[in-house]
């Protein structure tokens, strides 16, 4: 048996926008012993629904993926939540996955850890060099303290725990509720709601100088999967697409593609978040052969397409 047939896998956050993908490519390599838990039968911030989750499910692997997460709004109005229900998520499923003897344990971070004015592209050993920019600080914090617990693991236990850094992800099946989503899915639902309401224009947080880095939802999960057959160090990894684009050339981009002849007004009231995010992608070629394939422009098509299928749907 290979590597995915004779695991049991657990990959939190598997029924989610990321995990999703994740599970249709963990099956197709060939895993069929995967199991997501719903968060109405396990609540992963509760350590003895973790311990009661590994104990029925057996794992040999466990990928976590889930997050509570929103956009620039909804990390202002729940600093403490973000905080607390993802610090606690991370460092229970670890610690109850060491006591309960999982082979290993694949962290996913996130790039709201690197600091604010980390020079562009961002590399991993710039990882501690200043604190996160303020608005999703507590959200890249709890995240960025698995990489400090897997690797106080390895170092004592011997544990087998990895951590990845993926950059802003977008595609089909993205959350576009307009309180949490994150600027692609708001920026597509703004110009289809717009289109279909006769509106002439739409309203942008910011100045749209913030620069960011998208990477497709079917290439992150591809890394992830190379990651969690192929890597085994202490040391994060990113996981990016390798290139930047400023919010406003993101914005003219999308109403391009949907079609919305208005125009965008920025509401400059409203921050701009992290001024740049790049990520250099060097080591994750380099140690488990990961690089991204998605043209953006044709990855933003696909999820315009599947959003407005969502709609004609509903």
């Amino acid at each position: 048996m290979g590597f995915w047939e004779e695991n049991r896998f657990v990959v939190t956050g598997g029924l989610g926008f990321l995990g999703s993908h994740v599970i249709r490519q963990l099956r197709t390599l060939g895993g069929a012993r995967v199991f997501a838990p719903r968060s109405s039968e396990y609540d992963l911030v509760k350590e003895e629904a973790i311990a009661r989750l590994y104990r029925e499910t057996k794992p040999d692997m466990v990928i976590h993926l889930a997050a509570v997460v929103g956009g620039i709004g909804a990390n202002r109005e729940n600093p403490g939540k973000f905080f607390y229900e993802n610090l606690m998520m991370g460092a229970q499923l670890m610690e109850q996955a060491r006591l309960f003897g999982v082979k290993k344990f694949v962290a996913v971070g996130t790039i709201c850890s690197y600091p604010k004015f980390t020079p562009v592209p961002f590399k991993e050993e710039n990882l501690w060099d200043g604190y996160p920019e303020e608005t999703n600080a507590p959200y890249g914090l709890a995240k960025k303290m698995m990489l400090v617990q897997s690797q106080a693991y390895r170092q004592q236990y011997g544990f087998k725990s990895i951590f990845l850094l993926p950059v802003n992800l977008y595609g089909p099946g993205d959350n576009f509720d307009p309180s949490s989503s994150h600027v692609i899915p708001a920026l597509i639902k703004k110009c289809i709601d717009a289109i279909r309401d006769s509106e002439r224009e739409i309203v942008v947080w910011g100045t749209g100088k913030a620069t960011r880095e998208f990477l497709y939802v079917e290439d992150c999960a591809e890394a992830i999967l190379l990651a969690t057959e192929k890597y085994d160090k202490e040391d994060p990894v990113n996981i990016g697409a390798g290139f930047e684009i400023s919010i406003r050339e993101l914005a003219e981009l999308i109403v391009q593609l949907t079609g919305f002849q208005g125009r965008v007004v920025w509401d400059p009231t409203k921050p701009d978040g992290q001024p740049r995010r790049m990520l250099d992608t060097t080591r994750a070629w380099k140690e488990f052969g990961f690089k991204s394939r998605t043209n953006f422009r044709e990855g933003l098509q696909k999820t315009i397409s599947w959003y407005k299928e969502k709609v004609r749907n509903s």
